[in-house]
């Protein structure tokens, strides 16, 4: 009688006992398997910035997780990979939230410790379920008598993992208000793809990063296929291609240059966190953004996002009255960021995280009020609250701004603007520019990432503002307390750009540029309706494979 039937007739060790509890939690593969998929997530965090190779690398530990899913033999034993791959990702990828949390907002570090986890376990879900996803469709793909790792190194398996991944990639960006921070592809920004983020935006540009991944993997495990080169040399052909056609699409000029060249000034006054709403620190930045703003003429001169700390009621006649001269005597116009705010019997209501515009010799200042407010900083969901009271920030319940909202203009050139994290999503930035009634040639971000101090958050944001100037063929000006400030060109280059952490300011020359890229044109539209259309397709001939197997 084989050995694996025989049933022990006493009683289970302690040991025994521990690893039916740890196979019960963790379906299907080993303990070390999922400590592996963790560890492939914290290697990935090194894709994105600051390192100026992490395209390469993206397409490496992405080829080693489809690796490890093609092990899996169910769909949990899939989604446990998924999800530890995330899970690591993120606990690494966004640890800086814990900066935000305890050392600006005063909240005690076990508790800042347990948000970031399970805030990082949340973002973990949607990997898991792309990998569900794949697992699904791709066992539709196994024929009677067929092993598991065999049926899922073919064709229909990397297209799905593909189509899977990119599918989970943009629901987390847009489920929930939406995180996509830490989005397959914006390493790609300095990697070999970079050029198809103007065709399909940033989630198109991991579509191709996992499938050339996926090619990869397959071309491997058919190595020893002797008789079946086709196997080993396609995959491989199509990987090639796919790096050949980004080559090809660097050609290509979506957008043309427009107008004049202007001469900007992009303020970054680096006002510590601690003391900013204070006293003491609204009157610091006020006095440091007035000298810095009437130290030198530009066409254009920008403050970071409420640069000015007050609602825009309190900020000082004599402040005002020193801008409004400067900007007439010298033709300057100034963009500085406030709180708006509506002024009523009883006090102030209506809130708005607001960018003010001042135009030499026109009285009616400009205004932008932010659309995309941050959860648990500019609004309280519903029932979190009591989260909010453990934290000393100056946090409140803002109003949102249109969506689409008018360009500030500047000798004619169109700029439009967005506030602290609006520029990691793409989408609306592209329907915005798509919907003024003048499309904007000129993007320009102000945030404050002093909340999280001088740690990777503040060179991945940067990043994602670069994928945004490749998405639209357009510049992208970055303007922020603490850093990075930059100047960045619309193929997404950095033109220029300040030392975080430091008071300064950067003069550059921007070129603003007119046209629309496909994507500003289709948005998402094409990637979703492609990737869904790929997983319905190999569902679908899968099924009949299988149909056909059986019979």
């Amino acid at each position: 009688m084989p050995t694996e039937h025989i049933t022990p007739s006493h009683k289970p060790t302690d040991e025994l006992s521990q690893t039916s509890r740890i196979s019960a939690v963790l379906p299907g593969q080993p303990i070390w398997h999922y400590m592996l998929a963790t560890a492939m997530g914290m290697l990935n965090t090194l894709s994105f910035a600051p390192n100026p190779y992490g395209g390469w690398l993206e397409l490496v530990v992405t080829s080693l997780l489809f690796a490890l899913l093609g092990r899996t033999r169910s769909w949990r034993s899939a989604a446990l990979t998924g999800g530890s791959f995330g899970f690591g990702n993120f606990v690494t990828g966004i640890w800086w939230l814990y900066v935000s949390m305890h050392d600006n907002g005063g909240m005690a570090a076990p508790l800042a410790i347990a948000a970031l986890v399970l805030f990082s376990l949340g973002q973990a879900i949607y990997p898991a379920l792309a990998a569900a996803l794949w697992w699904w469709v791709a066992r539709r793909a196994i024929p009677a008598g067929a092993t598991v790792e065999i049926a899922r190194q073919g064709w229909r398996s990397s297209v799905a993992f593909a189509a899977a991944w990119t599918l989970g990639n943009w629901v987390r960006g847009t489920a929930l208000t939406g995180f996509p921070w830490l989005a397959s592809g914006y390493p790609q920004v300095d990697g070999p793809l970079k050029h198809y983020s103007a065709l399909l935006g940033v989630y198109g540009v991991g579509c191709v990063m996992a499938l050339i991944s996926a090619c990869c993997v397959q071309a491997w495990q058919h190595r020893a296929a002797a008789d079946k080169k086709i196997n080993l040399l396609a995959p491989l052909a199509l990987a090639f291609a796919l790096l050949l056609g980004s080559a090809a699409l660097a050609q290509v000029q979506w957008t043309t240059p427009s107008g004049a060249p202007l001469s900007v000034r992009l303020l970054q006054g680096n006002v510590p966190e601690d003391i900013k709403f204070s006293e003491t620190g609204i009157d610091h930045a006020i006095n440091l953004y007035q000298k810095l703003i009437t130290e030198k003429p530009a066409d254009l001169i920008i403050t970071p996002e409420t640069g000015v700390p007050v609602l825009i009621q309190q900020v000082p006649e004599k402040w005002g009255q020193a801008v409004r001269s400067f900007v007439d005597s010298t033709q300057s116009a100034v963009v500085f960021g406030a709180v708006g705010a509506v002024a009523t019997e009883n006090g102030y209501e209506h809130y708005t995280n607001s960018l003010y515009g001042v135009t030499p010799g026109i009285n009616k200042l400009y205004r932008y009020d932010k659309f995309h407010l941050v959860p648990f900083g500019e609004f309280t969901p519903e029932g979190f609250h009591w989260f909010v009271a453990m934290m000393y920030m100056p946090m409140g319940d803002f109003d949102r701004g249109a969506p689409v909202q008018a360009p500030f203009f500047v000798h004619g050139q169109p700029i439009s603007f967005d506030i602290c994290y609006e520029d990691v999503f793409g989408e609306e930035i592209a329907r915005t520019l798509k919907e003024q009634a003048t499309p904007a040639g000129i993007l320009v971000n102000a945030t404050n990432l002093g909340w999280f101090g001088n740690t990777i958050a503040l060179p991945q944001h940067l990043q994602m503002a670069r994928m945004r100037a490749l998405e639209t063929g357009r510049p992208m000006l970055s303007v922020t307390n603490t850093g990075p400030t930059a100047a960045i060109a619309a193929d997404g280059h950095i033109e220029a750009q300040l030392p975080v952490m430091t008071v300064g300011s950067l003069a550059v020359s921007v070129q603003g540029r007119t046209g629309f890229t496909p994507y500003v044109r289709w948005s998402n539209t094409p990637i979703l309706l492609l990737v869904l259309g790929l997983l319905v397709l190999c569902a679908g001939r899968w099924r009949r494979k299988v149909a056909k197997a059986g019979q």
